[in-house]
């Protein structure tokens, strides 16, 4: 146990401005659920709905940028600066090529969004909404790239402040777009779409703008863009990136699906599930960033031929995320309501989101842990089966149970987030299980 406990430190001092960056960037989500939620109900309902569907091909992305972090680093470790440059070079093309089809692909689904059985209040403001956070996916992908390679190369606090400015700017923007201040007309929630763009847009512009100026990554920074493309590289990269991003599609997508069930149940069970979802996300961005810290060290291990610091820096990153997760479990148990009076008025609203902040206490510990453990599977180069653990956890066992307790049963929303519970325990279990087998011998 003393080794896991020594490596808490230098993982947590690589995780603390990934952390502030994850949940700058989650922060953007909540300010817009805020500054919406003071427009009224609806939009509220509306914005819940726009960005889960958009969650889904978020969270896709992620799961292809992944690789860049994992090998930039395993190159690092190694000792060979111009593989870095490369991982780079290639994570910035799959960026622009996936971002590019995923905004054709949501410019699609825009025409088809009555297809979800959502209220038609929500679909009557929804579109331009999700139209604009679909023109903002590139960015997002690109910035994605680019501070991921930063953080593999031992520089993770510039983008943290990046993200911060971000947050200030899309704040100062959705005063001025969603409430009409300084001139501009009162949008609403498409006020808050057109903030969004314009914050994410000139973040990856400023995050390129300094890692091209820093003298710190110069022997890492590319020395062209185009041209001289590596099929095996490409190959390489999405052997890990698409199994990642089908373990977080099947996670992500499950948490979407449960936004649509409860969307069946009415606008004020979507928004209570709105304000719910919002804050165990940001929860869930301390343990997020642990794990990408926690990968990148795994990963720097290995290119190093250091297996066996494998076990105990994941065994260290464990005890600290269930930590944290602790913490804000007992904020949500006890705090729940006075957290919803934060979002809304509605007293209706802050009474179902408060019996919601419950059960959210109940998964906070396990969702820590099955992201901690996903993220050094994925740095050992363990992606297929923790894949298939995904899937059976949140399609065969979370939306199932969910839809029975609650959309046929009785429980309501309440019953949808039990099944979402179970499915993040299991995920949890198993994931743990895999990367301690597989780690066995070190």
């Amino acid at each position: 146990m003393s080794r896991p406990l020594a490596e808490i430190r230098p993982t947590l001092s690589l995780a603390a401005p990934i952390i502030v960056g994850q949940v700058s960037q989650m922060l953007m989500g909540v300010t817009d659920s805020v500054m919406i939620g003071h427009a009224g109900t609806v939009p509220l309902a509306a914005s819940a709905f726009g960005g889960n569907v958009f969650g889904v091909f978020y969270v896709v992305g992620i799961g292809l940028m992944l690789p860049v972090s994992i090998f930039v680093s395993r190159a690092r470790g190694a000792g060979r600066p111009e593989e870095c440059a490369e991982y780079l070079r290639h994570g910035m093309a799959l960026a622009f090529c996936f971002g590019l089809l995923e905004t054709l692909i949501m410019a699609g689904l825009s025409t088809q969004l009555g297809r979800f059985g959502q209220p038609a209040e929500v679909l009557a403001i929804v579109t331009p909404f999700f139209l604009l956070m679909a023109a903002s996916i590139t960015s997002v992908f690109v910035y994605l790239v680019l501070r991921q390679f930063a953080e593999a190369m031992g520089h993770p606090w510039v983008p943290m402040v990046i993200m911060l400015l971000g947050i200030a700017l899309n704040a100062a923007l959705n005063w001025v777009f969603i409430y009409g201040h300084l001139g501009a007309p009162a949008l609403g929630l498409t006020g808050a779409g057109i903030s969004t763009l314009v914050s994410r847009a000139l973040g990856a512009a400023v995050i390129f703008w300094w890692l091209r100026r820093d003298p710190a990554v110069r022997a890492a920074w590319p020395r062209r863009w185009l041209g001289g493309w590596s099929r095996a590289r490409f190959s390489e990269m999405l052997h890990v990136g698409l199994p990642a991003a089908g373990m977080l599609l099947f996670e992500a997508s499950a948490f979407a699906f449960s936004s649509v069930m409860i969307g069946w149940l009415g606008s004020v069970p979507l928004a209570a599930h709105q304000i719910t979802i919002s804050c165990a996300s940001l929860a869930f961005m301390f343990p997020l960033g642990l794990s990408m810290a926690t990968g990148m060290r795994v990963s720097r291990a290995v290119g190093a031929g250091e297996l066996d610091a494998r076990r105990p820096i994941a065994s260290g990153s464990l005890l600290l995320g269930l930590v944290i997760m602790g913490g804000f479990a007992g904020a949500f148990a006890v705090g729940g309501r006075i957290i919803a009076g934060w979002f809304v008025k509605d007293a209706v609203v802050i009474a179902l989101a408060a019996q919601l902040f419950l059960v959210a206490a109940l998964f906070q510990m396990v969702d820590g842990v099955q992201v901690i453990a996903a993220a050094a599977l994925r740095a050992i180069m363990d992606v297929r089966v923790p894949a298939v653990i995904t899937f059976v956890a949140y399609w065969v066992l979370a939306l199932p149970l969910g839809y029975a307790l609650g959309v046929r049963g009785p429980w309501g929303a309440p019953g949808v987030w039990v099944g979402i519970a179970s499915g993040l325990a299991f995920a949890a279990v198993f994931l743990t299980v895999r990367f301690t087998r597989l780690t066995r011998s070190t």
